[in-house]
């Protein structure tokens, strides 16, 4: 049985509550299940906590905890990555609620791979000079430069170890990666998508070690009734390398083929042409917020378990 203080719970709880204050909720439809996973965590509640815990939880506005996860998917997608710091103590609250019962689990895997992301932006945020008097916020001009996300992730990721599951997944992936003429190390990818937790769930639908979205996984033959095979994970390693030399092939590099997998090819067609652009440098600080600290985080991640530029990867 999985335990955490009742006074944590309570956290997150009033986080809950007010969540919907930080930004405005997405508009697009999500996959989340917000009455399953009230109902889970009630039930552990039921199971673990004293009645004050339970009543508060009871009295959480399913609607508005909906809007709290969906959130998050729209800050990180927001046009500003100073903006994402604003999350780190909701998300260290949330996280232990989103852990304490299997049908969550999912979800807490998707926001475990992030957490770092709210770190960097804190960092960002202290080193950017404040926005002018007069103004709510700076514009999306006033994103920090690429250089600046890039030696942020350096040294954020440089001391890491290795996953523990990667020590059990990287040579079978690296494996269907080469198969699909790729480079094979590329397969960090889930490192910085899911942590190598095939059971990740984002709010917005995105699944598996690899984090692909149902309409992108159809379109390269993975099957999601009845077994989803993006949680499968060489089923999803076969179609996350396909898509990947797809938007190599289409944008002819890979920082930009990195960004279209995590923002959307659209996304990042619209932006060259809005810029007059052939470069990721280019556009860097127009993407949305996640997909700016998202490059870096794959680059830094890729040179420091394989020694690698991402630019200069050649297929296998």
């Amino acid at each position: 049985m999985n335990y955490f203080p009742a006074m944590k719970l309570r956290v997150a709880i009033i986080i809950l509550i007010a969540g919907g204050w930080l930004v405005p909720a997405q508009t697009n439809e999500s996959s989340l299940d917000v009455g399953d996973m009230l109902d889970a965590a009630q039930q552990f509640a039921q199971d673990n906590l004293d009645p004050d815990v339970l009543k508060a939880l009871q009295d959480v506005d399913r609607d508005k905890v909906g809007d709290f996860l969906k959130n998050y998917q729209a800050c990180l997608q927001g046009d500003y990555v100073l903006d994402v710091a604003q999350l780190k103590d909701g998300a260290n609250a949330i996280l232990p609620l989103l852990d304490a019962h299997e049908e969550t689990q999912p979800y807490a895997a998707w926001l475990r791979a992030r957490l770092d992301y709210f770190d960097a932006a804190e960092e960002l945020k202290a080193i950017t000079p404040p926005a002018p008097p007069g103004t709510n916020q700076p514009p999306p001009a006033a994103n920090p430069p690429f250089a600046v996300e890039q030696e942020i992730w350096i040294k954020k990721v440089s001391p890491r170890p290795w996953p523990e599951a990667a020590k059990k997944f990287v040579p079978e992936l690296k494996t269907i990666f080469a198969a699909e003429g790729v480079p094979v190390e590329l397969v960090w990818l889930a490192e910085v998508e899911s942590g190598f937790d095939a059971r990740a769930r984002s709010p917005a639908g995105a699944v598996g070690m690899f984090q692909l979205m149902p309409a992108t996984a159809k379109n390269l033959g993975l099957s999601l009734f009845p077994f989803d095979q993006r949680k499968q994970p060489e089923p999803a390693a076969h179609a996350a390398a396909k898509y990947l030399r797809h938007l190599h092939e289409q944008f002819g590099g890979w920082r930009l083929a990195v960004a279209a997998y995590n923002s959307g090819e659209g996304t990042v067609q619209r932006l060259l042409k809005r810029y007059d652009a052939t470069s990721y440098e280019r556009i860097a600080t127009h993407l949305p917020a996640e997909t700016q600290m998202y490059v870096p985080k794959v680059e830094a991640t890729i040179r420091h378990r394989e020694g690698a530029a991402l630019e200069k990867l050649k297929a296998a």
